[in-house]
C-alpha cells in the first residue's frame, strides 16, 4: 500500500507539476529584456532537473516527517498517518526514495 501512495506522490506532484512548470517556461512571452536572459536547451534542461529534484528533496523531507525519523523545530507532536486505516509503520520515505532509486536506474 505504501508504495501505491508514494507511487501516486511522485506522479502527481513531481511529474505533473514539472510538466507544468516546462510548459509555463516555454510559453512565456519573451520581451526585448527576457531574450538577453534566456537560457540555451542545456540550461532548460538542467533548470528542470534543480526543480524536479528540489521537489524530490521536499517530498522526501515530508515524508520523514510524517515517518518520525526527520524532527520538526520546536514541535513535539508525533505525526503518523495510516492508509485506509492500515499504519504505514515508518517506511514512507524510505519507499519514496526506493521509487526514486528505481526511476533514476530505468532512465
Amino acid at each position: 500500500m505504501n508504495e501505491i501512495f508514494v507511487k501516486s506522490l511522485y506522479e502527481s506532484i513531481v511529474k505533473e507539476n514539472l510538466k507544468l512548470y516546462k510548459n509555463l517556461y516555454e510559453t512565456t512571452n519573451v520581451t526585448p529584456k527576457t531574450d538577453e536572459e534566456s537560457l540555451t536547451d542545456e540550461n532548460k534542461d538542467i533548470l528542470m532537473r534543480i526543480i524536479e529534484q528540489t521537489m524530490i528533496d521536499t517530498i522526501s523531507n515530508m515524508l520523514g516527517v510524517i515517518d518520525g525519523s526527520s524532527t520538526l523545530k520546536d514541535c513535539s507532536f508525533e505525526p503518523k498517518l495510516l492508509l485506509d486505516s492500515i499504519d504505514t509503520e515508518g517506511e514512507l520515505q524510505d519507499s519514496f526514495l526506493e521509487l526514486i532509486e528505481e526511476s533514476d536506474s530505468n532512465s
